[in-house]
């Protein structure tokens, strides 16, 4: 009895020490986890009233992020604009802060048709429409979702099915971005109410320290596997 009690003894020490780490990784208060998830994570939210699309490109501002948006990011397009006539458009640029009149351009037509498009401004390329459609391109009950990573290029959803998929476009950063809605200065106005909202999601991956957390927590279950069967076989 005396033996089989130091046997436990032996081996209650180490799993209680394994266990006390274990309890501790799994102890991290939730919204601590959701606080410090990412450092880098940043989040833009954007409101864009209807006279700032009844300019044409060259004469639309440009505004810029004190910060890139880079490595991994998305850009979810709300249109809730009221179109002053069936050709009247809404066009969104992204620029790119590392390259020159590099851009991505979502455009998107009034009702009935509703047509919409993507196009990417590149150094070398120039201007290359990607898609469009002449109907049914976009709806005002859902959403537009630009995504990007430095791994898996452009992705676009216009809020029904993805359009344009894996697009590889170079690294590209988010610098600013611009809308315009006129092809001439003799054209009549595009829109003429509602709001245009653009949120801008971003982040490092590699920085989020909390996507470690399950390979810490395998590493602890496998040593206190080994701690029990090197015990276990351990002479009395």
């Amino acid at each position: 009895m005396h033996q089989y009690g130091s046997a436990a003894c032996k081996m209650t020490a180490p799993v209680l020490r394994i266990s006390l780490l274990m309890a501790l990784l799994m102890a991290v208060p939730i919204s601590h986890a959701q606080d410090n998830v990412n450092p880098s994570l940043r989040i833009d939210p954007i409101r864009i009233n209807a006279d700032q699309f009844n300019v044409m490109a060259r004469e639309s501002a440009i505004i810029l992020f004190d910060d890139m948006h880079s490595t991994s990011w998305q850009v979810t397009l709300d249109n809730n604009l009221a179109y002053e006539h069936p050709d009247g458009v809404a066009v969104a640029r992204l620029y790119d802060g590392n390259r020159d009149n590099t851009f991505i351009e979502v455009g998107m037509g009034g009702p009935p048709d509703r047509t919409f498009w993507v196009a990417v401004q590149l150094p070398d390329e120039g201007y290359v429409p990607i898609y469009n459609t002449e109907a049914r391109g976009w709806s005002d009950s859902s959403k537009t979702i630009v995504s990007y990573t430095d791994r898996a290029g452009l992705t676009v959803n216009n809020g029904a099915r993805i359009v344009v998929t894996n697009l590889d476009i170079g690294v590209f950063a988010i610098h600013g971005y611009s809308v315009h809605g006129k092809q001439g200065s003799t054209d009549p106005r595009s829109v003429n109410s509602g709001e245009y909202v653009m949120e801008f999601l971003s982040g490092d991956p590699s920085q989020n320290i909390f996507s470690l957390y399950p390979f810490i927590l395998t590493a602890a279950v496998g040593i206190l596997v080994a701690v029990l069967f090197v015990t276990k076989r351990r002479p009395t």
